[in-house]
């Protein structure tokens, strides 16, 4: 009696299960796979099974898009190449004016493609955001997503890079293909991580061949989607993604006054929070992200909760905690600040800052003049 083929047992498993999981995308790359690992043992059979493969595709394609579409997926690893988020409720972020009317602009052209196609335009289909981490980069995709009414899928290329090794080619082309079928924004995160110079002799290349493959895809986006991608290190990119672009959105570190915005925001209008109290922050704040901000507002008001004290000597505590970082000018103009703010004495002033009573006396009677 013939043993039976313990792969053909663990494949039907693996395809009933499957199937039972209403994943149809997840069956098509499984039978895929089978019919290539049987093309050598059972030349009929691969045929066969490839034939009906090709036969449902078409079918495959449009119960996917009726059934919410499983994102794509590594073959060997599993793991799904995308994050879809639907951002329903999402703040305006914090922008200069430039970025601001940058991305308003780009959000107009969408909402007018038809008046814009009218005069044999087409819509900026695609932008590359360069800036420092935390500076609104993933904000601002998620704000035009939202304001299109979109789904945001994002591809953390650094994040799924080992499985892309050796099939990335085939995988990005898979999620952009993915992607263009799909009403989404399409997020390409931490774009370095793939788009690199193609004259960095430390890369393989394997990554170099990606480079021209996003070439490909970019240069054929259609008009119909959105395809977003962000860079912290802009000075990795291949030079030529950068003309592929249609539009190029630089973030600049928040200013002095946009750190204050920032704070009066990520308070969320309580009213306990004075102009001043923003302005003092904003100094010991003054070089953070955006994104940093908010860990620091969030923190003082979890404290606020925690230790039952007003969000006030919350802000003091925190003031004191970062104060010796910030050169002695710095901290002359902060102990004024402090003293000339409702509630708080120059006794208080001087011990948050370090800096005497008798500096901070002359200071305020000679208009800062003072240097202490």
């Amino acid at each position: 009696m013939t043993e039976p083929d313990p792969r053909i047992s663990d494949d039907f498993l693996t395809l009933a299960r499957l199937a039972l999981s209403d994943k149809p995308q997840d069956v098509m790359l499984f039978l895929n796979k089978t019919a290539r690992r049987y093309r050598q043992s059972d030349p009929t059979g691969h045929d066969k099974l490839a034939q009906l493969v090709r036969g449902a595709g078409g079918r495959s394609s449009a119960l996917r898009r009726e059934s919410g579409t499983p994102v794509p997926i590594d073959s060997d690893s599993r793991l799904q190449l995308l994050r879809i988020e639907r951002p329903d409720e999402v703040s305006a972020p914090i922008l200069t004016r430039d970025v601001e009317a940058q991305i308003s602009n780009f959000v107009r052209e969408r909402h007018s493609i038809d008046r814009l196609a009218a005069s044999g335009l087409q819509p900026t289909r695609s932008a590359l955001f360069v800036g420092a981490p935390g500076v609104g980069k993933t904000m601002s995709a998620r704000w035009i997503a939202h304001q299109l009414g979109l789904p945001l899928f994002t591809l953390d290329l650094s994040a799924v890079m080992s499985s892309f090794l050796g099939r990335t080619g085939n995988n990005l082309r898979a999620v952009l293909d993915f992607a263009k079928q799909q009403d989404c924004v399409l997020l390409l995160d931490e774009f370095d991580a793939i788009a690199k110079r193609r004259d960095d002799g430390t890369e393989v290349g394997e990554l170099k061949r990606l480079v021209t493959v996003l070439l490909q895809e970019i240069d054929e986006w259609p008009p119909s989607g959105v395809l977003l991608a962000a860079t912290n290190h802009p000075e990795l990119l291949d030079p030529a993604i950068w003309r592929r672009f249609d539009m190029l959105v630089r973030f600049p570190n928040p200013s002095e006054a946009h750190v204050a915005t920032a704070i009066r925001t990520f308070f969320e209008g309580d009213e306990s929070i004075s102009d001043e109290w923003a302005n003092i922050l904003s100094i010991v704040l003054r070089d953070c992200s955006y994104s940093d901000i908010q860990k620091s507002v969030n923190h003082i008001r979890r404290s606020s909760v925690l230790d039952q004290l007003p969000l006030a000597e919350e802000i003091q505590n925190f003031v004191r905690s970062r104060v010796d970082h910030l050169p002695h000018n710095e901290a002359l103009t902060l102990a004024e600040m402090l003293a000339s703010t409702p509630g708080v004495s120059q006794r208080t002033a001087s011990d948050i800052t370090g800096v005497s009573r008798l500096t901070i006396r002359r200071r305020l009677s000679k208009g800062g003049d003072a240097d202490g």
